[in-house]
């Protein structure tokens, strides 16, 4: 709900700073005074498009600042949360043009694009004119209207998410099957691939234990022939060997009859030794005795070393890193073939939700059918009250025939309607005559005031071209509505202006230099004054006076 207004340098007005309650609000004054600078300066606020003439003369910029309570404004507050930009339960839209022709638009203090200022500004105000309905001629707020009205908006939003689901769901379904191709040429090399390594069937450390055996076996008769050397040189040779010369020894140390730790120490270490070089004789003649001496044998493991080597270098690795690619591919080759399980599930979760969306979607539908069928009784009969005796309401709702399930469930909806006889109902935005136009939007929200979540209407000479009891009923409305929201309403009917909780007057000073708009509450013999004005007659008498106290009755404050 629009709480202040405040209007700086903008267009006559120098500054202007408005307190607006809730209820209906009146704007009233003479022709030219400037009574639709307050909806033009609010058109402003929620990013209609400006022009450098608007800025008064003789100032740099103008400025504007609308400050809303979102208390009754769910969808605002959401979508300012969204962006973090929620502040108090409050929305402060501030529109700034320069001179120059910039233009700036602010929402709680931080700079947004105009689009931004449009659509927060759509869930806040509507501003109805002879010529310019800011959402009527939208079929989403039909949409929007028809479901507040039914009650159904819970539902409907239900039925959006299950089609976005449903969308994102197929897509990714999508994306799987269309790489399907690439997909199974993959599986095929893997396969390959593995197969290749599976049939090498390789060991871990085998590479390192094969090398090991082939240089051993390639060397075998150097090998052979320096075990046999040693064994000669330590024990075999006749004319003298290394235990000969140690027992020689020993003997020679021994037939002394010294008693010296030196001597003593050298029997030992010579015995010693002795020993020593016995047992390497042993382990050599061991090794000799099973040297594994087979030709064939080294064919063999010259063989496997070359299948190794080979796939390795298909592969561009180290031999040693064959035995991890294997688990590698078979990893990759078990991820890609889980996909078929993947595309299973999608395929199943696209039914449950294609199911669950029939199933919402047909609810809805009837739902909307038969509060449909209600709107158009009751928008009608308001539209007859309004001087359209032939007028009649129709609520559309067209089947959505293409395959995608639409977020806006099962049918295109549409207000139509027909001013005239013998014709078929038509869309809003075909009707010709504006001020039947501004009717017909003044009927629709009188029926949707109790179930829609715009709690501030704005309404530009809504009576342009009606008098007398229709003027009447249109003011009764628009209090109606003003029971039980918050409505701006331009006029130059005194039936409407007595309606009004609160009534403001416009009025313009000229001077020789200078041209001001001066905005003012009115209440008492002033108010009296002014519907005694609008009543009409070269000169306000007393008989005007009684009458326009008539008017106002109790709304006199």
């Amino acid at each position: 709900m629009l709480n202040q207004l405040s209007i700086s340098n903008y267009a006559i007005v120098d500054q202007l700073d408005l307190d607006i309650p809730p209820g209906m609000t009146v704007i009233t004054g003479e022709t030219g005074a400037g009574k639709s600078i307050i909806l033009d300066a609010l058109g402003l606020a929620i990013g209609d498009r400006a022009d450098i003439s608007c800025v008064r003369s003789g100032s740099q910029r103008a400025e504007i600042r609308a400050c809303f309570d979102l208390t009754h404004c769910p969808a605002a507050r959401a979508w300012l949360e969204a962006r973090d930009l929620n502040i108090d339960n409050e929305c402060i839209l501030r529109r700034v043009i320069t001179r120059e022709g910039r233009s700036r638009g602010y929402i709680n203090g931080s700079a947004s694009p105009l689009t931004d200022l449009r659509t927060v500004g759509e869930l806040l105000i509507d501003i109805h004119s002879q010529h310019e309905h800011q959402s009527l001629l939208k079929k989403s707020h039909h949409r929007r209207l028809l479901d507040d009205y039914a009650g159904t908006g819970k539902l409907a939003a239900k039925v959006a998410t299950i089609a976005l689901n449903y969308a994102q769901t197929r897509e990714q379904l999508d994306s799987i099957l269309s790489m399907r191709k690439e997909r199974d040429e993959r599986i095929q090399l893997l396969s390959y691939q593995l197969q290749e390594l599976e049939q090498l069937s390789l060991q871990e450390g085998e590479v390192t234990e094969l090398e090991a055996s082939h240089k051993q076996l390639t060397h075998a008769a150097e090998t052979l022939a320096a075990c046999h050397q040693v064994t000669r040189l330590c024990s075999d040779n006749e004319s003298g060997n290394v235990l000969q010369q140690l027992s020689l020894c020993l003997h020679q140390l021994s037939e002394l009859s010294l008693d010296h730790p030196a001597i003593t120490q050298s029997i030992d270490m010579l015995a010693s030794a002795q020993i020593q070089v016995e047992e390497a004789v042993g382990e050599i003649n061991h090794f000799v005795d099973h040297f594994d001496n087979d030709p064939e044998r080294v064919h063999s493991i010259e063989e496997r070393l070359s299948a190794i080597y080979e796939l390795a270098r298909k592969h561009r690795i180290q031999p040693e890193q064959l035995h991890d690619k294997q688990l590698q591919l078979a990893q990759e080759l078990e991820g890609i073939q889980c996909h078929d399980e993947i595309t299973a599930e999608l395929e199943e979760q696209l039914n449950r939700l294609h199911q669950s969306y029939q199933e919402q979607a047909s609810t809805l539908s009837q739902k909307r059918r038969k509060a449909g069928l209600k709107l158009e009784k009751v928008i009608s009969s308001r539209m007859r009250l309004l001087g359209m005796n032939k007028g009649i309401f129709s609520v559309s709702l067209n089947p959505i025939v293409h395959q995608k399930l639409s977020q806006a469930g099962l049918e295109d909806i549409e207000f139509l309607v027909a001013t005239n006889p013998g014709q078929p109902p038509r869309p809003l935005a075909k009707v010709a005559s504006g001020g039947e136009l501004s009717r017909i939007s003044l009927a629709i929200q009188v029926a949707t005031a109790q179930t829609s979540h715009i709690s501030t209407l704005v309404f530009d000479e809504v009576d342009v071209g009606i008098g007398g009891g229709t003027a009447e009923i249109v003011g009764n409305m628009l209090r109606e509505i003003g029971d039980k929201g918050q409505v701006l309403c331009v006029t130059h009917q005194p039936q409407v202006a007595s309606q009004g909780h609160q009534h403001l007057h416009v009025n313009k000073k000229v001077t020789k230099s200078d041209s001001q708009t001066h905005i003012a509450i009115i209440r008492g013999d002033y108010r009296v004054q002014e519907v005694a004005r609008m009543l009409g007659g070269v000169e306000i008498t007393q008989s005007t006076l009684a009458h326009a106290k008539e008017m106002l009755g109790t709304s006199v404050q």
